[in-house]
């Protein structure tokens, strides 16, 4: 079997010296890279495109979440799990609305992080235990069924419904064509509206507009 390609990414050494010394002991699991900051963390995912990540909520240069939400958008493949002290259930919805695949509080037991990440590793959704029930009925759908857009996406979507071309978005939000593409199929995807006009329609009924900055 080809082991779970792995990157931790905290700023504390203790948290990923431990880590790192306890995955290392499963033959299933190769931890690739250990980094201390949201920049490193997005330049370690696009080099070494790891089957999942482990990222801190609390780093310097750039927070997890956002490193989560910009990691996705150059390598769309990547499998990122929120490390946090915060069991808040408002922290949790904003992670997997970020883009992240799963949750895990940092004081849970070592055994769970190595089931975190086998089943991220798989394509599931990993809560760790005490935070599923937490987030019951919030954490994968929105209040009209549909999954949730990422603050990225609504960027997205908001330029695309005023009638940007994906060039033009790109420019705007200065990242690749190739990027608003993806984000442009992942909306409609989510919102389960196949035109341009739809789109349209469904940011002036949504409210959507009142994010413009």
């Amino acid at each position: 079997m080809t082991p779970i390609r792995v990157i931790l990414a905290d700023d504390h050494p203790l948290v990923t010296e431990g880590v790192r010394a306890y995955l290392e002991t499963f033959d299933q699991i190769d931890v690739v890279a250990t980094v201390t900051n949201g920049p490193d963390a997005l330049a370690a995912i696009e080099r070494l495109k790891p089957d999942v990540t482990l990222m801190d909520l609390n780093m310097p240069g750039m927070n997890g979440l956002t490193a989560t939400e910009r990691a996705l958008e150059t390598s769309p493949q990547a499998r990122i799990v929120i490390l946090s002290m915060h069991d808040n259930p408002e922290y949790i919805t904003t992670a997997l609305r970020h883009g992240a695949r799963g949750y895990l509080l940092k004081d849970i037991p070592t055994d769970e992080i190595v089931e975190a990440i086998e089943k991220v590793h798989a394509g599931e959704v990993y809560l760790c235990t005490g935070t599923e029930k937490m987030i019951t009925g919030s954490s994968d759908d929105g209040e009209d069924g549909r999954e949730p857009l990422t603050s990225r996406e609504q960027m997205v979507l908001l330029r695309l419904a005023k009638g940007d071309s994906n060039k033009q978005v790109a420019g705007e939000l200065n990242i690749s064509v190739r990027t608003v593409e993806t984000h442009r199929k992942n909306i409609k995807r989510k919102l389960g509206i196949a035109t341009t006009a739809g789109l349209t329609r469904y940011v002036l009924e949504s409210g959507l507009l009142g994010l413009e900055r």
